[in-house]
């Protein structure tokens, strides 16, 4: 089990390095499917889990100048009131409407990435896109 939560964590640092993201899109269901978590303990340990690479993250990040400080100030700090509420209203809902709600919450993520990423233009159009009615074109290298 200790290898399989060190391989768990290993791909969620990369995936929080590669998009940003906290971990809990890997780490929540691994441990509930593969670990046999609850889903409580689940979003609990993942919580905890991507403290590490959060950090380690931040602060490459932030060697590159790509961090916001009082972005991420204010959404720190709304958050730990948030997570405060969250962390009630997982106690009071039940194990499988829990997981269902994540589930739902896991769709609509998916659903809207996948709806910006097909509607949305290149964020660096080539010279030589000078027909744009066509859509976006891709300079070969």
């Amino acid at each position: 089990m200790e290898i399989l939560a060190a391989l768990l964590g290993l791909l969620g640092g990369i995936l929080a390095g590669l998009f940003g993201v906290g971990g809990g899109i890997l780490f929540v269901p691994t441990l509930v499917l593969v670990l046999g978590l609850t889903q409580v303990h689940a979003e609990a340990t993942s919580l905890l889990a991507i403290l590490p690479a959060v950090v380690a993250g931040a602060w490459r990040q932030q060697r590159y100048g790509n961090v916001d400080w009082r972005a991420a100030l204010i959404v720190g700090l709304g958050s730990i009131a948030g997570v405060e509420g969250g962390v009630e209203l997982a106690k009071a809902l039940s194990e499988d409407v829990l997981r269902r709600l994540f589930a739902v919450f896991m769709f609509v993520v998916a659903a809207s990435l996948a709806w910006r990423a097909f509607r949305a233009q290149p964020a660096y159009p080539s010279d030589d896109d000078s027909d744009r009615s066509r859509g976006p074109s891709f300079r070969r290298v």
